[in-house]
């Protein structure tokens, strides 16, 4: 299964376009996110939104914007000017979140919701408590009595 999970920031405003054939809107926007390790660069993103998810995108994102992005990563082959083909990574997004909480398509927002306070207990009356028991645990077996069986022969 490809799925990919991105915190990343938009870096070009979205760009909402719509295919010849039967007019399915497509929204593409370039994304920036951190390498894996601190000293590796920033690793910037073709990504693209279809359907009510490209206008969606297009009307609520905008450059600047840090967002999760979920979707599936394709590789897309180029024709260059230059008379060779190269291959350039794609992310389709299926579901977009916001780092602030908010979240649209009805997705679940990236921030999770303030814990709810429970209302006050009142102390049970004195004559429901139970009386507290003690149970022991086990002891432990010795150590010296398993066998050793790091040596394996592979």
């Amino acid at each position: 299964m490809n799925s990919i999970i991105l915190l990343a920031e938009i870096i070009q405003e979205p760009q909402l376009r719509f295919t010849s054939d039967n007019q399915t809107p497509i929204a593409e926007l370039r994304i920036e996110f951190a390498g894996q390790r601190p000293e590796d660069p920033a690793i910037q993103l073709k990504a693209v939104g279809w359907g009510n998810m490209a206008q969606e995108i297009q009307a609520n994102y905008h450059q600047g914007d840090r967002v999760i992005l979920e979707g599936r990563l394709g590789m897309n082959t180029v024709e260059r000017p230059e008379g060779f083909k190269e291959k350039q990574a794609e992310l389709t997004i299926q579901k977009i979140y916001t780092l602030d909480g908010a979240s649209i398509s009805g997705t679940v927002s990236a921030a999770p919701p303030a814990p709810a306070t429970p209302a006050p207990r009142s102390a049970p009356p004195a004559a429901a408590t139970t009386p507290k028991r003690t149970v022991k645990a086990p002891a432990a077996p010795a150590l010296e009595s398993q066998p050793e069986l790091d040596d394996i022969p592979f």
